[in-house]
């Protein structure tokens, strides 16, 4: 049986942020993955991006992984942020010396990305494309039958597998989840005037109009929320009568417009775990919380949640400690359960306060907007979050190692 320091299941954007953050500081990890190589690295583009916080970005620049996306990530300069299109608006302007909030990158570059530095890094053994078929956490350390036939043991296990994950049921920790009536429509336009390294948020009652600025500066993401029983024949329309219906939502101030992406259509949902860890066992990303992605800090959360936990384990292990000591899992539940509750109930709030109709909810939300646009305190407070600059942060957040 091979041994290891910590056992990750999934090998996705945050399960192998994680490894990668570990193997850098001489912490030995399994990184058990299903998912073809192949499919994960496709070529072509989906329109699918992310939106990465500056203080993940400072994690990627820490880890090794930043470099690879050199020429790849557009700055998120400014966010606009408006009830329609004539209503009041946020416009989030930092200083220029205080560097970009954040990024837009493509899905397939961030794979990439993160790839190419988790080949680059020690102590990172990857079982892919293989999972997990039986688990046994005991008092003594974790082992793992994979499908393969290989086993594997560890004093660790992190589950880190995406919203359904099968090692949080298994735990049988309780979640409390519920589905938005709203569905979300994912596609990338090219358009004539550039973005300016903007990133537009316009809410209407039914979801808000999200434009996301790409590379090169021409070419924005949309994600655009719709009511459930507005999406089938969302998804029916043609190109060109779904562009139409986009000009409506975004107006024509980036000029002329056309299609850069297939669309996709994804149902929304939040999901939080009771408890991030159990015995021998804790969860990150999406395994242990899921919000709506009304201002992009669904991964970033993630990756709070890989830095906290690479600064539990690797202080712990430099006193003497193992990975999967109760001490050490009890610090990392201390430290995310406060952060992600507040984020997951600021991006719940905001969705709820927009989504109600009529006129004296609109006026409400204008004059609010108009309130925090005025009261710099206030916008700071928003700007930070945006950031994912708020609360006390891993080391690894900060662009410093461990």
């Amino acid at each position: 049986m091979q041994r290891f320091d910590v056992i990750i299941l999934g090998g996705g954007l945050v399960g192998l942020t994680l490894a990668i953050a570990l193997g850098r500081h001489g912490v030995q990890c399994a990184v058990v993955d299903p998912a073809e190589p192949a499919a994960t690295m496709a070529p072509g583009f989906d329109g699918r991006v992310s939106a990465i916080s500056s203080a993940s970005w400072k994690l990627f620049e820490a880890i090794g992984v930043a470099p690879h996306l050199a020429g790849k990530a557009c700055p998120i300069d400014r966010i606009w942020v408006s009830e329609g299109l004539t209503g009041s608006a946020l416009d989030f302007a930092p200083d220029p010396d205080d560097g970009a909030m954040g990024f837009m990158v493509e899905n397939r570059e961030l794979r990439r990305a993160i790839d190419a530095a988790a080949q680059a890094a020690d102590g990172i053994t990857r079982f892919q494309p293989d999972k997990a078929a039986d688990v046994v956490r005991d008092a003594y350390g974790v082992t793992v039958r994979l499908a393969s036939g290989a086993e594997i043991g560890a004093s660790l296990l992190v589950g880190a597998e995406g919203r359904g994950s099968p090692t949080r049921a298994l735990a049988r920790i309780p979640v409390a989840t519920w589905a938005y009536p709203q569905t979300a429509l994912v596609t990338a336009i090219d358009h004539e005037i550039p973005h300016g390294n903007t990133a537009y948020e316009i809410f209407y009652s039914g979801g808000p109009f999200a434009l996301l600025p790409m590379l090169p500066g021409t070419r924005s993401a949309i994600v655009w929320t719709v009511p459930n029983r507005q999406a089938p024949a969302m998804r029916k329309l043609t190109g060109r009568a779904w562009l139409a219906e986009a000009e409506k939502r975004m107006g024509t101030f980036l000029g002329k417009i056309s299609l850069a992406a297939p669309m996709q259509s994804y149902p929304l949902g939040y999901h939080r775990a009771a408890r991030i860890v159990d015995e021998r066992l804790a969860l990150v990303g999406d395994a242990a919380h899921a919000i709506h992605p009304i201002a992009g800090q669904g991964v970033n959360l993630g990756y709070r949640d890989a830095a906290a936990l690479a600064e539990v384990i690797v202080e712990g292990m430099r006193n003497g400690l193992e990975p999967g000591d109760a001490q050490l899992l009890a610090r990392y539940q201390r430290w995310r359960a406060l952060d992600s509750l507040s984020v997951t109930i600021m991006m719940d709030g905001l969705v709820r306060l927009f989504d109600v109709p009529g006129w004296p909810a609109s006026l409400a939300r204008r004059l609010g907007l108009s309130a925090v646009q005025r009261l710099g305190p206030l916008k700071e407070r928003f700007m930070a979050e945006a950031r994912g600059e708020s609360g006390p942060r891993p080391r690894l957040l900060l662009g410093e190692s461990i």
